[in-house]
Formats: structure tokens, sequence, C-alpha cells
């Protein structure tokens, strides 16, 4: 079975829909882009954001999945990727995602994120903005969905909560 990703905005629940995912397709890797990279690097996504910058960071991201495609992840099986927020920002991320992965954007409102985000806050480097929660999501949504739309084999509104059944509807479209 080819790889799965997931990609949207932070607070959609890809890592939530990820999990499910991975309980309906046991036979698949469930990888967490993020996590992947904590455990290369032996750094949390914040020290790495303060001590080098979002650049860097995106340059990790691409070298994650790129070991992820050559080397077969961790099992060298088939994976469900959960993938960070703002992947799909960088080119060669986005050619490795739409060229390796049957490609799902987990897409919620501007409400949605922001309640998902004041529920589970976490320390999340692009909301450091000195900008009110709702404004930072909106200046952000406006440049990343047209890019997540652009870059989804298919979407899936997660409006709701129900990451059980955002993962049912994914297994019946692969």
């Amino acid at each position: 079975m080819a790889d799965i990703s997931l990609i949207g905005f932070m607070g959609c629940g890809k890592s939530s829909v990820g999990k499910e995912l991975s309980k309906l397709l046991p036979s698949m890797e469930y990888i967490d882009l993020d996590s992947y990279i904590e455990a290369m690097t032996g750094r949390t996504i914040p020290e790495i954001f303060d001590s080098e910058g979002e650049e860097a960071f995106r340059n990790m991201e691409k070298a994650a999945l790129e070991d992820i495609f050559m080397t077969g992840g961790l099992t060298g099986t088939s994976h469900i990727l959960s993938l960070g927020g703002g992947t799909v920002m960088t080119d060669a991320c986005r050619r490795m995602i739409r060229r390796n992965t049957t490609c799902f954007y987990l897409k919620a409102s501007v409400d949605t994120l922001v309640r998902n985000l004041e529920t589970w806050p976490g320390d999340r480097p692009m909301l450091k903005s000195g900008k009110s929660l709702r404004s930072r999501v909106e200046e952000l949504m406006a440049v990343r969905g047209p890019v997540y739309e652009k870059t989804a084999h298919h979407t899936i509104n997660v409006d709701g909560d129900d990451y059980l059944a955002a993962a049912v509807d994914i297994v019946t479209m692969i």
C-alpha cells in the first residue's frame, strides 16, 4: 500500500487522525514528522526554532522526509505520515509528498483551529508573533490554505473533531 500523508494547519488533528488511522491500518507504520525530527536531533522543535530558526527546521523536515522515503523509515513498511503544518511550504517537501504519498488535507475552519489551539496550546513556535491567536491563524492560513489545497490529493473536512470518522473516510478513499 502507498504511503499516506496528512497535512493541514496546526491544531487540525493530524496526529489524532493519524493515530486512529494506524489502528485501522495496523500494517502501516505511523510517523509524526515532528517526533521523528526530535528523535533524529535529540532536541525539541521549539529548541530547534530558538537556536537555529525556521529555515534550518524546514531543512530538517526535508532531510527527514528524504530519509523516510529513501530508507523506508523505521520498519521499511508503508507509512502514515502526520506532517507539520508548514512542511508543505517547502517546494522540495511538497514535491516529495505529492510523488510518494496519497496526501490528505485535514481542513478545519479558523474557529475550529483557534478552539483546538486554545484547548491544546503546546509550544508552537510559529504562533509566537505578538498577535492574537485568531489573527495569527488567519494570517498563516491565508498563505498556507491554498498550498494545502494544491498539495493534497484529497480533502477531508475535520470540523466537529470526529477524528475516527476522518480516519474511516480516508480508509474508504485509498
